[in-house]
């Protein structure tokens, strides 16, 4: 009993005199995020969601300056919500500011090829990833960036 109450003593010493930790994300401590949202899903009301999340995603961490790099990887049935044609004028306007912001947005390969249409029929702005949006994701992945699929 006489060695615990100095031990207790000596850890409740180091514990008041380390640091506070601080989340990553708060100005005192900023740390430059590195992103990969992932969206295979199909539907409008799934693709206003992810842009949303991605906003307050940018938002929550304060900002764009608090960002790296931010890559929405969009590939299968999800990709039909963002072409040219009848794109919905909310993802369109949410598309189109988030990649004013920084966003860059992928479009797989192989489900342009599959949907036998070219990187012209989707949204403006889109950078077709010839490797595919699965491999996409993994090299970046690869290179530390944090993944999302909401």
């Amino acid at each position: 009993m006489r060695l615990v109450v100095p031990m207790v003593a000596a850890l409740a010493l180091a514990l008041a005199s380390a640091p506070a930790a601080q989340a990553s994300h708060l100005k005192e401590s900023p740390k430059k995020h590195r992103i990969v949202y992932h969206l295979n899903e199909a539907g409008v009301e799934k693709a206003k969601a992810v842009l949303g999340n991605i906003r307050n995603h940018v938002k929550g961490v304060g900002g764009w300056d608090s960002i790296e790099a931010l890559e929405l990887v969009v590939h299968g049935a999800a990709l039909k919500s963002f072409l040219r044609s009848g794109m919905d004028p909310e993802v369109k306007r949410a598309l189109e500011t988030l990649q004013t912001e920084g966003m860059a947005f992928g479009a797989c390969g192989n489900t342009l090829k599959g949907l036998r249409i070219t990187l012209v029929d989707v949204a403006e702005g889109a950078r077709e990833l010839p490797q595919g949006g699965v491999v996409r994701v993994m090299e970046l992945q690869e290179q530390g960036y944090a993944y999302v699929k909401p």
